[in-house]
């Protein structure tokens, strides 16, 4: 009993990307192609997701928003000691915006977004190397966001906004390096949870001190997301330890950062505006990842130490003075990752990273615009370990060379009337 318990206490080290430890900057894109700027911008829609505030300054009575991102993207991981290597295999990810807005009067208007900030998949080959810590995981959270914006006078406005989450994981792993049936077949577990919901809001305020500057700053909460009563389910157990091993239900508490941006955009002449963002994600929220096992292991503690990290934001747009219809745009960001030395995990493969994006928008009709959005991100390749897999009263490491990158290709329509 006392080794089942052991090798219970480390199952869910890699659930971290529920957690937030993966974050899909994919909420809108024109903002996309100018670097994922936008808190400082007043362009579309969009601003509904990066500052409530700016809402009300669209120049249109009703803005309409939509898009979908396809990302392909691989981390490959390589270990020079144990003369082994694995690539994942990751489906095509799909996260999706939309985004409306409606002028009230002068000073008021209001509307709703809903986008998908996590939503990933990441598949490694079956029992590889690290497959005590994942084989698969699969991820989707859901954001619902009524909004509201109040315009004091011509420079100075606020907005906010209570966001509906809801989220479901499933995810798969090995249950130690060696442990396997009567049949050769390692031992796993596969968790699921679904529907779990939580609340959390975003509030934004927007200054305007003359004709060519915007200033802007946006709060969105952590929200915290409570799994109560979900489904583990354990494979190919060994005959003698099945009886520690029946099929449960887990209680957990998982973490979304709190994020702030605070940003400014310049127009430098009328057809060309330059932005920047400063965003910080309060990571350091994230110290633990704490399991109960409903079926008497007890609670697992599982460290994670996340430190609070930025990521720096550059855009610009371009309206073609030839073609008018034309709108281009280009951008790069640097993301530093939150992930500290000895509690990198392969579920969240990520180092720090720059994102080059751009982008373009073509004016079909009066009233509709197309949106085409690319980025290509590069991570850092480095040497990554987790170092607190409890498995049979030792503390055992995990480690090797990471690669990783991610490609995405995003359209959108966004209609104004």
């Amino acid at each position: 009993m006392k080794r089942s318990i052991l090798i219970v206490t480390s199952l869910f080290v890699s659930t971290s990307v529920f957690a937030g430890g993966y974050r899909a900057a994919l909420q809108g894109q024109q903002a996309l192609g100018m670097g994922h700027t936008g808190v400082a911008l007043t362009d579309s829609s969009e601003v509904v997701f990066f500052n409530p505030a700016g809402m009300v300054f669209l120049k249109d009575n009703m803005d309409i928003s939509g898009g979908i991102t396809l990302i392909d993207g691989f981390s490959k991981y390589q270990s020079q000691t144990a003369n082994t290597s694995s690539e994942t295999d990751n489906p095509v990810g799909t996260p999706i915006s939309a985004y409306l807005s409606k002028r009230h009067d002068n000073h008021l208007s209001y509307g709703i977004g809903l986008y998908t900030p996590y939503g990933n998949t990441v598949e490694w080959p079956t029992d590889w190397a690290g497959s005590h810590l994942v084989n698969n995981i699969a991820l989707k959270a859901i954001y619902i966001q009524p909004t509201v914006s109040y315009k004091f006078n011509e420079k100075y406005s606020v907005g906010f906004a209570p966001i509906y989450v809801t989220g479901d994981v499933e995810f798969n792993r090995n249950l130690s390096t060696s442990l396997i049936d009567g049949n050769g077949d390692r031992s796993n577990v596969t968790i699921e949870a679904s529907g779990i919901t939580a609340w959390g809001y975003n509030l934004g305020l927007l200054a305007k001190p003359d004709d060519k500057v915007t200033v802007g700053f946006s709060y969105r909460s952590q929200v915290d997301l409570e799994a109560r009563g979900e489904k583990a389910d354990f494979q190919n157990i060994p005959t003698s330890l099945q009886s520690n091993f029946p099929d449960t239900t887990f209680d957990a508490d998982l973490v979304l950062p709190a994020e702030l941006t605070i940003g400014v955009a310049y127009d430098f002449d009328p057809n060309t505006t330059l932005a920047f963002d400063i965003n910080r994600t309060y990571w350091g929220a994230y110290k633990n990842l704490n399991i109960k096992f409903n079926n008497g292991a007890g609670t697992s503690l599982n460290p994670r130490n996340y430190e609070d990290a930025n990521i720096y934001r550059f855009g610009v747009r371009h309206k073609l003075k030839n073609n008018e219809k034309l709108t281009v745009r280009g951008g790069i960001y640097f993301d530093n990752s939150p992930i500290q030395n000895g509690f990198f995990s392969p579920e969240t493969p990520r180092n720090d990273s720059i994102g080059y994006t751009a982008g373009a928008s073509y004016k079909a009709t009066e009233r509709m615009e197309l949106d085409f959005s690319f980025l290509h991100l590069t991570f850092k390749e480095f040497e990554g370990s987790y170092d607190h897999i409890n498995q049979s009263g030792t503390l055992i490491s995990f480690g090797g060379d990471y690669k990783s990158a991610v490609t995405t290709i995003g359209f959108g329509l966004n209609y104004k009337y």
